[in-house]
């Protein structure tokens, strides 16, 4: 087996450990745009035995382009506070599945492909189902008391960045543009969440063939420095 799919492998069986196995758990995936989260949830998904899994996606959680928007395109603040419907992934989802015995729940309530609001049937969920929820944002206030386990995915910004220009065509310099609304967003989202800090085990996944457990305290301070870089002049 190559040493990177072993690396994974021992990442998500240390996640996987000793969950209770006689009722659902619920299990987040957090990082910045570009971590690795889907990925990083997929394969995590593939390494449980013996019990259903449900993958869920907070993207299929957002709110259509006029509430997204409404704040204007630009808008950190629009992105921080209406990009995604919390109400309904946590009240559609994440509570259901959260309480014991048997439960329906919405996997989604938004079309990617039409960008509009949906509103699917409902699922049942096994009893002893694990629910791995991928996404961003997934450690703030209104969302943090669901997850009886959590993975935070540290990547730096300008790793992200250059991830999501490869991947979308984004432009990558993050002072200006798209991403200048998303690295706004994500300072109020450390501001007040603090992320890693409240995941059970966070990883730097800046190369995903080698993720690796690292320290929360010593991705704050990396986090800090470059977030200090981005604010000094250009040219510096």
């Amino acid at each position: 087996m190559p040493e990177d799919a072993r690396a994974a492998d021992a990442l998500a069986d240390r996640l996987l450990h000793r969950l209770p196995a006689d009722r659902r758990v619920l299990l987040a995936v957090d990082g910045i745009g570009a971590s690795g989260k889907t990925t990083f949830a997929s394969h995590l998904a593939a390494r449980v035995t013996g019990r259903p899994v449900l993958l869920l996606h907070a993207d299929d959680f957002f709110h259509p382009a006029p509430v997204r928007h409404a704040r204007g395109r630009l808008s950190p603040e629009g992105f921080w506070l209406d990009a995604y419907d919390h109400v309904a992934l946590a009240g559609g989802a994440l509570e259901p599945l959260s309480r014991p015995g048997a439960a329906t729940y919405r996997d989604h309530v938004y079309d990617r492909r039409t960008g509009e609001a949906v509103r699917p049937d409902v699922q049942t969920a096994p009893r002893d189902a694990l629910v791995v929820v991928e996404g961003t944002f997934l450690h703030r206030d209104e969302l943090a008391g669901y997850w009886d386990r959590s993975v935070y995915l540290h990547v730096p910004f300008a790793e992200g960045a250059r991830r999501m220009a490869a991947r979308d065509g984004a432009d990558p310099d993050l002072r200006r543009g798209p991403l200048r609304r998303y690295l706004g967003a994500q300072r109020l989202y450390f501001a007040a969440a603090r992320p890693w800090s409240r995941a059970s085990l966070v990883v730097d996944h800046t190369d995903v063939r080698r993720p690796v457990v690292v320290d929360p305290a010593a991705v704050e301070v990396a986090v800090a420095r470059e977030l200090a870089a981005l604010d000094a002049p250009a040219g510096r």
